[in-house]
């Protein structure tokens, strides 16, 4: 489907929820929300998912009567503010965003402080392609002219991603597997960084999804992108596919609550996501960051997440993240 027929058919489905107010509690049951809801951000302020994680915050508020907060724990690719959801109290008053691949990721290259059964799903909202991304002067006007210089000179050529494991890192991964390149791999916390490194000419290029590339894209060019097909915000840019490199990455932006939310809680901030995912207003605030909705409800998620965990672990068994 195209990114306008998504967009419409968002549109078309979210006409009647928006017109539906929430269910309210039952009768002898406590009221709900009487304190602010918190959501836990495993990046710094100002990146693709601080900023949707934002919107939803903004937009939940309308729905459900509270105040929601967003709290940035950057580090360890996310995995300090997905602990800190797994671990909250499940009583409706922490959220946690979540970046796939790394949600599934993370749990198999190390003991992580979480794993996948510790979340109780709300839905996934965002699918934002990686891309691989240059100085506007940088020699390498190609990616095939940035594969050519990297295997003349194996790992002298350093490529910048927010954290082991994810979409960005596990672009590079693969690419590599694919190419037989060998670049070296420098982590920085988020976004902001990322562009500042690339800019200041401290790395040579960087993975980072092509929604934040192009929300400040002065003096920066980027050289592909991993989507299964062109971002329709930037029909210029070739797929890796279309390059002759078998690779797609995307970092997928959902919510979830911790496992043992109650469950009249957790049905109505399932039923406020889904609102929230199909109101016009939220659409249009991901658009305006050139990011492209993909709304998959809570247990359809984590299904098909369940379902590609295995893939994962068979890739971390192969390269495993090609020695980080």
């Amino acid at each position: 489907m195209s990114g306008a027929a998504t967009r419409r058919a968002l549109l078309a489905g979210g006409a009647g929820l928006l017109a539906a107010p929430l269910a309210t509690p039952a009768l002898g049951q406590p009221r709900w929300p009487e304190k602010p809801i918190e959501i836990q951000v495993g990046f710094v302020a100002g990146g693709g998912t601080d900023l949707d994680a934002r919107s939803y915050a903004r937009a939940l508020e309308k729905r459900i009567g509270g105040t929601v907060v967003v709290t940035n724990r950057p580090g360890a690719g996310g995995e300090l503010a997905l602990a800190a959801a797994a671990r909250a109290k499940p009583d409706g008053y922490t959220l946690g965003t979540t970046n796939f691949p790394s949600l599934i990721t993370i749990p198999i290259e190390r003991a992580a402080q979480f794993k996948l059964d510790d979340f109780a799903p709300l839905g996934n909202l965002v699918r934002d392609p990686s891309a691989i991304t240059v100085r506007a002067d940088s020699p390498y006007r190609s990616l095939a002219e940035l594969l050519d210089a990297a295997r003349a000179r194996p790992e002298q050529l350093t490529y910048a991603s927010p954290g082991v494991g994810t979409d960005d890192h596990l672009q590079l991964v693969l690419l590599q597997a694919a190419t037989g390149i060998r670049m070296t791999h420098v982590v920085f916390q988020g976004d902001p960084q990322l562009r500042t490194a690339v800019l200041g000419g401290q790395v040579d290029s960087m993975g980072l999804n092509i929604g934040a590339v192009l929300q400040v894209p002065d003096n920066l060019r980027i050289l592909s992108q991993a989507g299964a097909e062109r971002s329709r915000f930037r029909r210029d840019v070739p797929t890796l596919k279309e390059l002759g490199i078998p690779v797609e990455m995307a970092s997928e932006r959902g919510v979830v609550a911790p496992a043992g939310t109650p469950s009249a809680i957790l049905a109505r901030l399932r039923e406020a996501t889904a609102d929230i995912a199909r109101d016009p207003e939220f659409v249009k605030q991901l658009e305006d960051r050139f990011t492209e909705p993909a709304w998959e409800p809570g247990e359809a998620w984590f299904k098909r997440l369940r379902a590609q965990e295995g893939e994962y672990r068979t890739l971390w068994q192969r390269t495993p993240w090609a020695q980080r």
